[in-house]
């Protein structure tokens, strides 16, 4: 058998599209065939995390196992009492494995033995679970209902991160044929639309354009019209990249009939930094904004630690940030791109605020609208630039 990292590899399509068909056929008919699309799902686990990333296999088995326990135990737990401190135990618990796979590295100098490709997103559905057991929002737990859930394999690696009760609701009832008919339509789209993405213009941006305008903002060193280039090709490398993957995700869920959320919305025309968060990696900017900075406010709020409500803001944009810095890499690069963001948020309210108060003299129209759009283009590719870690390797540089 063939091991392949998911959608890395036309074959993966054609083993895809090969055995999508009793699915896709039994879906235009109006039924969902559950054993046959979980025996795919071993079927494409098995591809993913077979052979040489066997340990990651096995390291995902362990993985979800433990999150089931978690969940089942919580929930039963939750029918009977309703503990604070047992809630905030589950949810560390949930985000324990994760937390020993980013802080292995500093500490061993090689990676965790428990990671596997795409622990991140699983964690944040097994948070998210836990959170809304506590909230009253999951009535009945259903071990299988939830196992498929964690392991639907079309997101698996690298999201959209989808909601349970979203999924639950698929699950259970598949889409009227003229639905998935439109679903089917919008799947191939997508996929074609993923290999335009990723294959194409991911491939030329990556992997022939950046590495000799890297080389070139490195023979010059310090800043230059080069590390300019180097800043732009990786915000669009970065962005085709991965929004070719996450059409391939949504893609491949739609032939399987279910609606996974978008990720991307055109990212790059948005007029301020706060809206740039609406539409990049929407599923994972909308997972930090409803489970961590919402109750975060909530609890500032409730306590009364900041007597104005704009500092509880800040501060909880602050935090937000950081974490999701912190997420991506312990390192000083992906530290300071959270602080950045949080601090350009800041500022962008700041700017609203006074916008809201002085509006009659301040102009808006297309000009001023197309303006905002370049400078909010042009703080987000600094802010990739930041996240690249070329800055880095530059500050790194033996002095000339």
């Amino acid at each position: 058998m063939k091991y392949m990292t998911p959608y890395e590899s036309p074959f993966y399509f054609v083993i895809l599209g090969l055995a999508f068909i009793p699915i896709i056929v039994q879906l235009i008919r109006g039924k969902r065939m559950l054993w046959y699309q979980n025996s795919v799902t071993v079927l494409f686990l098995v591809i993913s995390f077979g052979g040489v990333n066997l340990r990651q296999g096995i390291a995902l088995l362990v993985y979800v196992f433990f999150e089931l326990l978690l969940a089942y135990s919580y929930f039963h737990y939750r029918q009977k009492r309703n503990s604070q401190f047992i809630f905030y135990l589950a949810v560390i618990l949930a985000i324990a494995p994760l937390v020993i796979v980013k802080t292995t590295p500093l500490i061993r100098h090689h990676p965790s033995f428990i990671g596997f490709l795409g622990i991140s997103y699983l964690t944040f559905k097994s948070v998210q679970m836990v959170m809304e057991m506590r909230d009253g929002f999951v009535k009945e737990f259903h071990l299988g209902r939830y196992t498929q859930f964690l392991l639907f394999f079309p997101t698996i690696s690298s999201g959209p991160i989808d909601r349970y009760r979203r999924f639950e609701k698929e699950l259970l009832t598949p889409p009227t044929r003229e639905h998935y008919l439109e679903l089917l339509n919008k799947g191939i789209q997508n996929i074609f639309m993923g290999c335009l993405y990723k294959f194409i213009l991911g491939f030329l941006l990556g992997n022939e354009l950046l590495p000799y305008i890297k080389n070139l903002a490195l023979s010059e060193g310090g800043f230059s019209i080069a590390l300019l280039g180097y800043m732009y090709v990786y915000s669009f490398y970065l962005f085709f990249d991965f929004a070719g993957y996450s059409l391939f995700a949504i893609g491949t869920s739609y032939l399987l009939g279910y609606e996974t959320p978008i990720n991307f919305n055109k990212p790059f025309l948005s007029p301020n930094i706060k809206e740039f968060w609406n539409r990049w990696h929407m599923s994972l900017s909308f997972w930090f904004r409803d489970y961590v900075y919402m109750r975060l406010m909530f609890t500032f709020m409730k306590k009364k630690v900041f007597k104005s409500k704009v500092t509880t803001s800040n501060v909880g944009y602050f935090v937000l940030f950081l974490l999701m810095g912190a997420w991506h890499g312990l390192t000083w690069y992906y530290l300071v791109y959270g602080f950045y963001h949080a601090m350009m948020i800041c500022l962008n309210d700041a700017w609203l605020r006074f916008k809201k108060k002085h509006k009659k003299r301040i102009p808006s129209n297309r000009l001023t609208k197309a303006f905002a759009i370049f400078l909010t283009f042009h703080v987000v590719c600094f802010s990739f630039l930041i996240f690249s870690g070329f800055l880095d390797t530059l500050i790194h540089l033996p002095f000339r």
